[in-house]
């Protein structure tokens, strides 16, 4: 296979980088300092428009730009978190002065984001959301529960779908608004899984307070705005697991890198077991003697090559994002995808540990991690939008089929729905 040839372009954009790094990488730094240095110089996101922190240079470009900093060492900005998917909501669908106030302090890791998407009533159905915000003349107030919010713990700032018209059609009655997390009326409580960890959280809302400035997009565009956040989150499936390690390097910049990872990446931490563990099934069907029956090796051999397909599946949506195609509904493919792989695994790890799979607890199978891989699964068929919601977007917007019969039609509060959960 013939290796791609380095462009003229590629040349000068390495050259010019590789100077300025070498101009201005200091490992004894403040992490802070050191992202806003990158943040004035366009490096940090170098695609992006130069009005905007950018350099306005070619997504395709990327890749080289990643190998210089990996070259020397040098941090990136900030990327973990829902941080990236806000900044690239507010860069599409923001006022200049949401970009002004917030992307700066995006990806100088001084602010943190959540997601105030789903609800008790209305989780795959997202249209279908009751927080409702209304507009006394001079700012926005918000009732009601967002529920599943990874980071609402933590977060300054949080993307809030609400409703503010209900004699529209559901879609039509959304609207978009960055919310501040740490104002009173806002009380976060954490969930507890099975797995045992509580990386979720229940938001309720008591005449929390948006300013009129805080809107994102018109009123009535929240459907469009929030579509344009869960096409991201879909098409950057993997980016924790690229983003999400710390360098083993040291160094005062390092050093506050790694507690910037421990905080951002501590509800991230059971991930790995809800994608299924791939990584373990060989070597423990080898350690345990397991892989003398043909029925485990079998159903290894179609998870190793499922896992494999969704890698590739992966690679084509990076490379797409990389040559500027919009997003597309290939995230849902590859997040559907990506259940089927879990699923399989967890059945893999069932069949090769039998009933101590079930175990927990230091003489259990990899001290536990068999029995959190099958309680940690299924969350991947559900987070996100679930497989069904998957199913759908891929029938309609890639296969062209006939759109599922709606009986929702009509002002959204004549439509039944869920009664609210009673808060206590």
């Amino acid at each position: 296979m013939s290796t791609p040839s380095i462009t003229p372009e590629e040349t000068t954009v390495r050259a010019e980088l590789r100077a300025w790094l070498a101009a201005h990488w200091q490992v004894d730094r403040s992490l802070v300092a050191w992202r806003h240095l990158l943040v004035d110089s366009g490096w940090g996101m170098p695609h992006w428009p130069r009005e905007w922190h950018g350099r306005g240079l070619p997504v395709a470009l990327l890749p080289a730009i990643d190998a210089e900093f990996e070259a020397v060492g040098a941090v990136g900005v900030a990327r973990i978190g829902i941080r990236l998917l806000a900044a690239a909501t507010l860069l599409e669908h923001g006022s200049d002065d949401h970009k002004r106030r917030f992307l700066r302090r995006i990806l100088s890791g001084e602010d943190t984001w959540c997601q105030l998407f789903s609800e008790p009533g209305s989780g795959s159905d997202l249209a279908g959301g009751t927080t409702r915000a209304e507009f006394d003349g001079t700012r926005w107030v918000v009732n009601g529960q967002k529920l599943w919010t990874t980071s609402a713990h933590h977060a300054h700032w949080g993307l809030l779908l609400a409703r503010t018209d209900w004699d529209a059609p559901k879609h039509q009655g959304l609207s978009f608004f960055v919310i501040d997390m740490h104002q009173p009326g806002v009380e976060v409580r954490p969930l507890k899984q099975m797995n045992g960890y509580a990386s979720f959280n229940e938001v309720f809302f008591t005449d929390a307070v948006v300013p009129a400035n805080n809107q994102v997009a018109n009123t009535g565009d929240g459907w469009k705005v929030a579509m344009t956040t869960l096409a991201h989150e879909r098409r950057n499936a993997d980016a924790l697991r690229r983003w999400g390690h710390a360098s083993p390097h040291a160094g005062r910049i390092y050093d506050e890198e790694r507690a910037e990872i421990a905080t951002v990446m501590e509800p991230y931490r059971w991930y790995p077991q809800r994608a299924g563990r791939v990584d373990l099934a060989l070597p423990r069907a080898r350690s345990t003697g397991r892989m003398a029956d043909p029925a485990v090796r079998q159903e290894l051999a179609k998870l190793l090559m499922l896992s494999r397909a969704s890698e590739w599946l992966a690679q084509r949506a990076r490379h797409a994002k990389q040559s500027g195609k919009p997003e597309g509904p290939e995230g849902s493919l590859g997040k559907l995808v990506a259940s089927h792989v879990a699923r399989a695994a967890a059945e893999v790890h069932a069949l090769i540990s039998g009933a101590d799979a079930m175990l927990a607890g230091a003489d259990s199978p990899e001290n536990g991690m068999i029995a959190e891989i099958l309680l940690s699964v299924p969350a991947t068929s559900i987070a996100g939008g679930t497989d069904e919601i998957q199913r759908n977007i891929i029938g309609e917007r890639v296969l062209d089929l006939p759109r599922e019969p709606r009986t929702d039609a009509g002002p959204f509060r004549d439509i039944p729905r869920n009664p609210p959960r009673p808060r206590g």
